[in-house]
């Protein structure tokens, strides 16, 4: 490490920056969402009128989806081939991954069912009435099949089709991880490419507080106290959920795996879960999570390999979010979700969530991406969430992290890469 180079979780004044602009973005939305509120309350009226500044930012979100969704999971297939080749340490990471992200999906499903968040709201009836006739009209299943399958590699990014665009992701990923050594210029180059997606991404979501104020106002305005009242029942249920999962379910697991008590490892990196509050973000905690994950006794190569995967392959926090809020969403326009429908919706999200962490607006993305994949005439109603998405989106953040903290006791644990003499003297 240079002199020039601050240590792993040290501030640069870049990075204070941008957290100084992310806050105030925070800042905004809030005051958009009062305001749009406040204008529902008002004047119902004009507040309808004001539902384009909503539907003109969802537009810009699904706009990104096609290339998001290329990008994270060519990059993941590639992460799942570089985890795997460390031998035991990466599989039984990537496989304690795998069941943690799909548990924490069916836990949002159940709770979803049992909140019915959106329901008594009734918005957009004529949407509604036009989503039957398209189900009268349906494709079968062979003409569903065949759709997938774009007509050219590029169309899959440019059509908006979200399978076709999965399936060419897959292809594409597993080639690259055919190609071996030769295939890292290319994955390399998709790196850059996604940072710049991104990029691109965060400068769509500075119009984040007009699409809220615009969405609520619209709510609000047409069904008065309901939508706030159905706004808190997601918010609060969300919340809850997340809690009960870490507490309940990761504090079960780590106990029984590793014989360490949740509210001790969570007290340990105290500081950390205060940074991810203010900046909405775990990824902004990485650097220290690694530092300290070390500190407190697992090995390095085990903290090397599992921290920056789980960040990519372990979202509980998302993916609660991403099945409570499309339930939300279809039963927010009387267009409540079959048990085969969230089941489909499950085994999509479980592949599209993955490199959803620490990018503001791409928890957004993947919700948009899913919805579009399996109901494109609940694609729009994005636009009633993105007023609380800033609000649930530290729950989110807090979640993942407090995940990958004890994914990496548990890994170290198992492949015997724990120091627990070290770990009580912290």
């Amino acid at each position: 490490m240079s002199p020039d180079t601050p240590p792993p979780g040290e501030r640069t004044p870049e990075s204070r920056q941008r957290r100084d602009r992310v806050h105030y973005l925070y800042i905004a939305v809030l005051v958009a969402v009062f305001l749009g509120v406040v204008v529902g309350f008002a004047a119902p009226d004009l507040a309808k009128e004001l539902k384009p500044l909503g539907t003109g930012f969802v537009n810009l979100i699904k706009m990104m989806i096609s290339p998001i969704i290329f990008c994270t999971i060519v990059l993941g297939i590639g992460s799942v081939a570089r985890a795997a080749k460390v031998g035991r340490v990466g599989l039984i990471a990537l496989g304690y991954f795998l069941t943690m992200s799909t548990f924490a999906l069916l836990i949002g499903l159940v709770v979803g069912n049992l909140l019915h968040p959106g329901e008594g709201m009734h918005l957009n009836p004529e949407a509604a009435a036009k989503a039957h006739e398209q189900a009268k009209g349906a494709e079968g299943t062979a003409d569903f099949l065949l759709g997938i399958i774009p007509h050219t590699l590029v169309s899959a990014l440019t059509e908006g089709q979200v399978l076709q665009t999965l399936l060419v992701a897959l292809l594409a990923g597993f080639a690259l991880q055919q190609m071996g050594p030769a295939g890292e210029p290319i994955r390399r180059g998709l790196e850059h490419v996604q940072r710049w997606i991104f990029r691109i991404l965060s400068m769509i979501m500075w119009a984040a507080p007009v699409g809220a104020f615009g969405a609520i106002a619209a709510v609000v305005g047409e069904t008065g106290w309901s939508a706030l009242r159905s706004l808190a029942v997601i918010m609060l249920g969300f919340y809850i959920t997340c809690a009960v999962f870490v507490f309940g379910v990761l504090g079960a697991v780590l106990w029984v795996g590793a014989r360490i008590n949740i509210v001790t490892l969570l007290r340990y990196l105290a500081r950390e879960f205060l940074l991810i509050l203010s900046t909405s973000s775990s990824e902004s905690a990485l650097p220290r999570l690694i530092a300290k994950m070390e500190h407190l006794g697992v090995s390095r190569p085990v903290v090397g390999i599992t921290v920056p995967t789980g960040y990519s392959f372990n979202l509980d926090g998302t993916a609660i979010y991403l099945t409570m809020a499309t339930l939300f969403i279809a039963a927010a326009q009387d267009q409540p979700l079959s048990i085969g429908s969230q089941l489909a919706l499950l085994f999509f999200m479980i592949i599209a969530s993955k490199g959803a962490a620490g990018v503001s607006g791409a928890g957004l993305a993947t919700l948009a991406g899913g919805l579009q994949s399996h109901r494109p005439e609940l694609v729009d109603g994005v636009g009633f969430i993105v007023g609380i998405d800033r609000f649930m989106s530290e729950a989110r953040a807090l979640t993942n992290f407090a995940g990958n903290a004890v994914a990496t006791v548990l890994v170290g644990t198992w492949t015997g890469e724990f120091d627990r003499d070290q770990a009580r003297r912290r």
